[in-house]
């Protein structure tokens, strides 16, 4: 793992030089996002603004509700109050007959979910396609393309993670976890989006198969894209971050840079936190 850990020190070192040359527009921005399970409330006004080649970390214990916001954002879960823009531009939401909010609708909503792409912990891959079918069937169901420029960006993504053409041809049961993340991320890299959201994506992974995940995600900050990561993997957080966001029971205990979350942490359950998942 140490290797893994010195080349996000110098990545890190590389972003923060190369973000200083970059004119930086706000890609997306949440206000004020509350989500109520019945009388329970789970987020109670999460704020967030991520500029082009931000990449921004969400750590927490389990149940802070880190997964909840970000599925809040392009609306797998519903919010019950607050406000997204994706470029600047606000999503019209409407409330739905519970009282939720809801993207005014589909066609935007599915506009939305071109622009932030989903990565999720458990690959969510069709078992039924092979690993090439996949990665293209949103270009060409969703953004309209042909089959063949769809196949054509799908190896190119493909080739990016580093799953090769004889692996292409599988199936996704025949795939280590590794594999199955790599080609996930590649199926959201496809659809070219202004944001890529990452749900605890290594956290369904055997510990060996960990780094390869995270490689891939340290060579795609280092390109410049935009990120949302809920993880529970510090160093990446650490190292790769431009920022960092440590939820609590559903609020922003403290955030800020890396260097300064984690190197001197002002809130008490933070320090809890960190001397815990540091150890």
């Amino acid at each position: 793992m140490m290797d893994i850990i010195e080349t996000m020190n110098s990545a890190s070192e590389t972003m923060t030089d190369t973000s200083e040359t970059k004119i930086a527009e706000t890609k997306l921005s949440v206000t004020e996002l509350h989500k109520h399970y019945g009388e329970h409330e789970v987020l109670k006004g999460v704020s967030l603004s991520a500029k082009a080649g931000d990449v921004i970390s969400i750590i927490g214990s389990s149940g802070s509700g880190k997964s909840t916001f970000l599925r809040c954002i392009n609306f797998l879960e519903k919010p019950s109050e607050g406000s997204i823009s994706v470029n600047n531009q606000d999503i019209r939401l409407v409330r739905d007959k519970d009282g939720q909010l809801k993207v005014f609708d589909k066609k935007e909503l599915q506009l939305l979910r071109t622009r932030l792409t989903m990565v999720f912990q458990h690959f969510n891959l069709w078992s039924h396609m092979t690993v090439l079918e996949n990665v293209m069937e949103a270009p060409i169901q969703v953004l309209g393309l042909s089959k063949s420029i769809a196949k054509e960006r799908a190896i190119r993504y493909l080739d990016k993670v580093g799953i090769d053409e004889r692996a292409r041809a599988k199936y996704p049961v025949h795939l280590s976890g590794g594999q199955q993340q790599r080609v996930s991320i590649a199926r959201a890299l496809a659809m070219e989006p202004d944001v890529l959201l990452f749900d605890e994506p290594t956290s369904a992974l055997d510990p060996e198969l960990v780094g390869e995940v995270l490689r891939i995600m340290q060579k795609l900050a280092e390109e410049g894209k935009t990120m949302v990561v809920v993880t529970h993997e510090m160093e990446f957080a650490r190292h790769v971050s431009s920022h960092v966001i440590f939820l609590h029971k559903g609020v922003i205990e403290e955030e800020g840079p890396p260097a300064e979350l984690f190197g001197n942490p002002k809130s008490p359950r933070l320090q809890q936190f960190l001397s815990g998942a540091l150890k």
